[in-house]
């Protein structure tokens, strides 16, 4: 058992409301609480600890990763008609299935029980009754409206009458619901959780810390709530030292972004909440007695102001089309240092300069694949990555973000800018605004780079005539005046793909997204060079089109789907449409070389061979 050398808040938060009930189960999840294993109960039954153990501010640390405390439910009695339930609870990392405390099966018809919960921004109440939905078991998930400070302690009290589902937040009403009644429906089988979700086929572990959590077979009024929040207030003006982690890391590496001809930014993430600086230059100098170049020196270092942990540095007045060499220094506030290694970026070339980029969509869920894509992308030593869409599987779950995406695409992004769209695995969820920096409203934007021009939309949101996409494409194509114009967005216009968009192995498909294709008529307008898509998990080149139809080389525009950047592979339909050039089954990325008025592409698959290649010159 670890202890942090921190002082302990000795509160009287699980002492009960004032007129209020008496609680059928307390628990304090301190340290004199614990004896091996076992966190005993102050009232109801004990409950068994698994994994790392750890206290801060006199709360249990969840790590996210194998800490879980849990009851046996048989042993503990459990509310029937009414149910109040609270807990004071510091979330480190937002997730969008997180569990305080509950029993429930959530299995497609099978939804049973309640949780008191966390999403990526706002806690959570989910209750199942016998008297909604004539009492088949459907989870009524209430969501509050304040949104919870990371690495803070929140006081969060749920309460059933048998007739209202009522969330409070900081002593406060936050949400309310009228969709269950009757009796609380239980799972059959299902175990009592403190710090986690955890069903038959779902395990979610709290990444932050309880203090304490209590259960009652009654309702408090909400004065009552009031007072519970009262009695442990202090925890709310917590130092800000204990916040967080007791450890300083790395969450997320150095990774570059929105590279222009005189400037980058370079974020990172840790694990507390430090300063953020980056030393750069044009050249690194070592000291001569250092042989083994272990202290580099740079002539420069730029700072953001404060301590956070989502760090953003952007460097400006840089030289164009130049190699730069930078690292990142973070100290928080106990003094201790994070010093990344040393890295590089080129800065966007003048327009005339050849350059090159990498397209690489659909990383979701494989970082074993995706990190292969991405050592073979940054061997061809591209200037830039684009990515349409699908980063990650769940948008909403941050450790996706964490292991599958940042860690897997390390070696590519740390040198080279990364511009992406939103693609449906994203959810829109908050991670992505928090982790990408562009311009606002962010889900869709322009940048030009060389003599080229990227127009980059969200396709889960409209985009049809009218809305504020497509009239945002429009003006921006009419102004552009760059030789190349690409556009990017996740959901196909043309697809000969065997099941999205119809079942072609018995019948017609629309061949594609039918929202996204209403854009084809400003691409065929405005000259659109190259539409770039995901989403369907495999390889696919149509000839040059116009109106939806073959057309010259010269006078269309070619739709390529770059699918296979980690996710399940798909398979094309028996039947060839008359826009398909290439297609094929298999794992790639897209490597693309502009030189003035000639654009070559090369597609490589997961082994680095070249399996395709087109040239355009105008």
């Amino acid at each position: 058992m670890i202890a942090a050398a921190l002082p302990l808040l000795l509160l009287a938060s699980t002492a009960a409301p004032h007129d209020g009930p008496d609680p059928i189960g307390s628990w304090r999840l301190a340290e004199r609480q614990v004896d091996g294993t076992r966190l005993s109960a102050r009232m109801g039954a004990d409950a068994e600890i698994a994994g790392e153990r750890s206290f801060v501010g006199g709360a249990l640390l969840f790590d996210g990763e194998t800490t879980r405390v849990e009851l046996d439910a048989a042993a503990q009695p459990l509310p029937t008609e009414s149910l109040c339930v609270e807990a004071w609870a510091a979330i480190n990392t937002p997730t969008r299935w997180g569990g305080l405390f509950g029993t429930i099966q959530d299995n497609g018809s099978a939804e049973t029980g309640w949780l008191l919960g966390y999403d990526d921004e706002r806690f959570t109440f989910a209750l199942s009754t016998t008297g909604a939905d004539d009492g088949d078991g459907r989870l009524t998930y209430m969501r509050g409206t304040k949104r919870y400070e990371e690495g803070r302690f929140h006081h969060v009290c749920a309460t059933y009458d048998g007739a209202t589902m009522r969330l409070y937040v900081d002593g406060q009403l936050d949400a309310s619901s009228a969709a269950q009644s009757g009796a609380i429906l239980y799972p059959k089988s299902a175990p009592l959780v403190i710090g986690g979700y955890r069903d038959d086929d779902e395990d979610y572990l709290l990444h932050g810390r309880l203090h304490s959590v209590r259960l009652f077979d009654a309702v408090p009024t909400a004065e009552g709530v009031w007072h519970m929040f009262e009695h442990g207030e202090e925890l709310t003006r917590e130092a800000p030292h204990l916040v967080l982690d007791p450890e300083h890391r790395w969450l997320v590496q150095p990774y570059l972004q929105w590279a222009t001809r005189d400037g980058m930014t370079i974020r990172w993430e840790t694990s507390r909440p430090s300063t953020s600086v980056v030393e750069w230059a044009t050249r690194v100098d070592f000291a001569p007695e250092d042989p083994e170049k272990t202290s580099p020196s740079f002539a420069h270092a730029w700072a953001a102001d404060g301590a956070t942990r989502m760090h953003e540095v952007r460097l400006t007045g840089l030289e164009t089309g130049t190699a730069h060499y930078y690292r990142v220094r973070s100290v928080d506030d106990l003094g201790r240092e994070l010093v990344s290694g040393v890295s590089s970026f080129q800065t966007a070339p003048e327009k005339d300069d050849p350059y090159a980029f990498v397209v690489i969509s659909d990383t979701q869920g494989n970082p074993e694949v995706s990190g292969r894509i991405a050592q073979h992308a940054f061997g061809l030593r591209p200037n830039f990555v684009l990515h349409p869409g699908d980063l990650v599987s769940t948008g909403g779950n941050k450790e996706e973000w964490l292991t599958h995406f940042f860690s897997s695409m390390k070696p590519l992004l740390e040198r080279v800018a990364l511009f992406p769209v939103l693609g449906n695995h994203e959810q829109d969820a908050r991670y992505y605004y928090d982790y990408m920096s562009l311009p606002d409203p962010e889900h869709h934007y322009t940048f030009e780079y060389g003599n080229a021009q990227f127009f980059m939309l969200d396709s889960n949101r409209e985009v049809g005539p009218g809305s504020e996409q497509y009239r945002f494409l429009d003006r921006e194509l009419l102004r552009s005046k760059a030789e190349w114009k690409i556009v990017c967005y996740h959901h196909p216009c043309y697809t000969s793909d065997e099941d999205d968009y119809g079942d072609t192995w018995h019948g017609p498909s629309t061949r594609g997204d039918l929202r996204t294709r209403e854009l084809v008529t400003l691409f065929d307008a405005h000259g659109v060079d190259i539409v770039w898509n995901g989403h369907i998990h495999s390889y696919e080149r149509t000839w040059p089109l116009r109106a939806g139809r073959a057309t010259d080389p010269e006078g269309g525009t070619v739709y390529m789907i770059t699918g296979g950047g980690g996710g399940s592979l798909e398979t094309a339909g028996p039947i060839r449409p008359s826009f398909q050039n290439t297609v094929k089954h298999g794992h790639h990325f897209c490597y693309v070389a502009v030189n003035g008025r000639t654009l070559e592409m090369k597609a490589y698959d997961l082994e680095g061979r070249l399996f395709d290649a087109l040239t355009i010159r105008k």
